[in-house]
């Protein structure tokens, strides 16, 4: 299925349909406390910390990927099994939820971001009752390696050498704003700036897939089968650019998934800034 789907399409959805709210916040509010405050209705809460990401660590920076067996688990526990069809949204404009929807599509499962905007959303409370946990879904042990870039093959791109890498962070932080997140501040050398937040429209929405192409194109990726890196932070929005490419027709794209996170705290990566210094 397309990786992005309308809310007109979800309203004539069957009922192997789940919906998923996945929600997380730089500033470290409370997922479940801002869900409840507002989410669609029927929808299940998977906070991204929980749900879509291994702990912490200096080696593979804020959110690694966990195991294909501990997201299945993760999944089952919301009633998420063999079969069903996932549809994922959150509250920033689905730029938090791609990485679920990629997660489940590259393990072979029927998944795709809602182009719900950013709110509000009318139901509050704690939404419905934890579902009956279903068997874990069927996965394979390892991250497909074919969708992956690893830090090596980051570096050739700083190098001068290998794929376009293009990053998901808004411009100010590639340029080399300092923030509380990461050690250091700036961009892999030889990465590009495509801000995923700039995929959106002011209703929230994503802009006419022309539209997307074009951004695409202005950073070197224009062809079906390109190969390009995305990343960003901490390999969470970099799933949106990733989805976005696809829903654009270019499917070359792979998931660096430590990104800047990883990269910031090895002091033996260089690190490049708008001004050069």
């Amino acid at each position: 299925m397309d990786p992005i789907v309308s809310t007109r399409w979800l309203s004539g959805a069957g009922e192997n349909v789940v919906l998923v709210d996945v929600r997380w916040y730089a500033d470290g509010r409370d997922a479940r406390t801002e869900f409840s405050s507002g989410h669609l209705p029927g929808a299940v809460l998977a906070p991204l910390d929980e749900a879509c990401s291994a702990p912490a660590s200096e080696q593979r920076g804020r959110h690694p990927l966990p195991s294909p067996a501990t997201f299945a688990d993760s999944m089952s526990a919301l009633g998420i099994g063999d079969g069903d069809v996932v549809i994922a949204y959150d509250d920033a404009g689905g730029v938090v939820a791609a990485r679920l929807v990629w997660m489940l599509r590259a393990l072979g499962h029927e998944a795709a971001l809602l182009d719900a905007g950013t709110g509000p959303f009318p139901e509050t409370g704690p939404g419905p009752p934890p579902p009956r946990v279903t068997p874990p879904l069927t996965v394979p042990d390892e991250w497909p390696t074919r969708l992956l870039a690893s830090i090596d093959e980051v570096a050739a791109v700083a190098d001068g050498a290998g794929s376009v890498l293009i990053d998901a962070r808004p411009r100010d932080r590639f340029d080399g704003a300092p923030d509380a997140l990461d050690p250091r501040a700036g961009h892999i050398p030889g990465a590009r700036s495509l801000p995923c937040r700039e995929h959106l429209g002011a209703d929230g929405r994503l802009l006419m897939v022309d539209q997307l192409r074009a951004r695409l194109a202005e950073v070197g990726i224009d062809g079906a089968d390109q190969s390009f890196i995305s990343s960003c932070g901490s390999g969470v929005t970099a799933c949106h650019n990733l989805l976005v490419a696809e829903h654009a027709g270019l499917r070359g794209g792979r998931l660096f998934p430590g990104s800047w996170s990883q990269w910031s705290r090895d002091p033996a990566r260089p690190v490049a800034t708008a001004t050069g210094r």
